[in-house]
């Protein structure tokens, strides 16, 4: 499978008979991913801007990163499409990476905030 332009990672195929995941249940999966440098999971940091799970079990996922020039950058969205399609019922996995809005702190949970001690 060759995946659109903007596509930067990708995972698992499309398959009759799926329906829509539960997207509480990628957030858990979503949560098993780290950015190395910071001992926080991406989603908490509030990298993931959009989460599409669609009727035919397929799950899109746009995601930012800290920094642009993150040193694991061409990294982080493979992680991101591995993870994603380990939820049960999972089809394609297509991740985009946005840089716009650009990420601030603001973005992170309160539990980010506070494994970070930025209160």
């Amino acid at each position: 499978m060759t995946p659109p332009e903007d596509v930067v990672a990708y995972a698992g195929e499309s398959r009759d008979g799926l329906t829509a995941v539960d997207p509480e249940k990628v957030v858990t999966q979503l949560k098993t991913v780290y950015d190395p440098e910071i001992p926080v999971d991406i989603y908490e940091l509030g990298l993931i801007y959009r989460l599409d799970c669609k009727d035919n079990g397929d799950i899109d996922v746009d995601m930012t990163l800290t920094a642009p020039a993150c040193p694991v950058a061409e990294e982080i969205p493979q992680w991101v499409a591995d993870a994603v399609v380990k939820t049960e019922g999972a089809g394609k996995v297509m991740v985009q990476l946005v840089f716009e809005p650009p990420w601030t702190p603001d973005r992170m949970s309160d539990e980010a905030r506070l494994e970070l001690d930025m209160f």
